[in-house]
């Protein structure tokens, strides 16, 4: 899976990856492994989802990826299974696959691709570097500059908003949140909002209530995928010595669409714009 000294140097593709870690491929890949729902997703949105051949639990998105056979869940990683498919490249999620794992996946001969998007501008780039890997570099540069002009609109028509004050709840037992180092909080950002617990050092942290009270949110919104739901929706909106309670701004918001690396985000953020604007109307 090296280059041989018999490749065409101009055949070659060379890439670092979001850990630093530069990869070669002889060849556009024609057999990938995907190891994360983004990283699914965002290939299939740079044109190469007739390349994939596995992938990780909770692909959802588009519908096809959730007819390919799962090789990844809850942390673990089916080699045998992956060795079977004969990727000729894995693409693994920097945060959510184990330094072990990448390490066995290489050693059995694969190269590994580490995807770490962190801001909305890493997805244009992730889109491009995919199409690049996958050889289907036109369609993934069509994807990634529409990504861009409406990342560019939303970011115009919000930039002179008031700024509001935002908490995400992604967990409920423990109660956990996103930092600003997470792309949840350029969404945020993209339309005037400011996450609470940016500062916090873990990308996702755990947090108590009475943090959330001190940071007084002038919004509060509650992935939709956490487990209780609408009864975290409805005790915050009890809680009314918070102000997202008293002017009722406490809101579900579908998580694939503001935590997930992928050109829907942009749907999400349009989403929370929408949310801030009424959070700016109520006073």
């Amino acid at each position: 899976m090296l280059l041989s000294a018999a490749t065409p140097a101009a055949a070659q593709i060379a890439l670092s990856d979001d850990r630093g870690q530069r990869i070669v491929l002889p060849r556009p890949a024609q057999r990938i492994v995907s190891l994360a729902p983004h990283v699914t997703e965002l290939l299939f949105a740079a044109g190469a989802g007739d390349k994939v051949v596995g992938v990780s639990a909770f692909s959802d998105f588009p519908v096809r990826a959730q007819r390919l056979p799962v090789v990844a869940a809850g942390g673990r990683v089916d080699y045998e299974r992956i060795v079977a498919l004969a990727p000729d490249l894995v693409i693994a999620w920097g945060s959510g696959t184990t330094a072990a794992a990448v390490a066995e996946l290489e050693r059995l001969g694969f190269p590994v691709f580490a995807s770490e998007p962190r801001h909305l501008e890493d997805i244009a780039a992730s889109l491009r570097r995919f199409g690049r890997l996958a050889g289907s570099e036109a369609a993934a540069q069509v994807a990634a500059a529409e990504f861009e002009q409406t990342r560019a609109a939303l970011a115009q028509a919000y930039a002179d908003r008031d700024p509001v004050s935002v908490f995400l709840q992604i967990e409920r037992r423990p109660l956990m949140t996103l930092n600003g180092a997470h792309v949840a909080s350029d969404v945020l950002a993209l339309c005037g909002g400011i996450n609470v617990f940016a500062e916090l050092g873990s990308l996702a942290p755990s947090i108590d209530r009475e943090s959330v009270i001190a940071r007084n949110p002038q919004a509060i919104l509650v992935s939709d995928t956490i487990a209780g739901a609408q009864e975290a929706v409805a005790e915050w909106r009890g809680m009314t010595m918070l102000h997202a309670a008293r002017s009722n701004q406490v809101y579900l918001v579908a998580s694939d669409l503001i935590v997930r690396h992928t050109p829907r985000i942009l749907a999400g953020a349009q989403k929370v714009c929408s949310i801030l604007d009424r959070v700016r109307e109520s006073g």
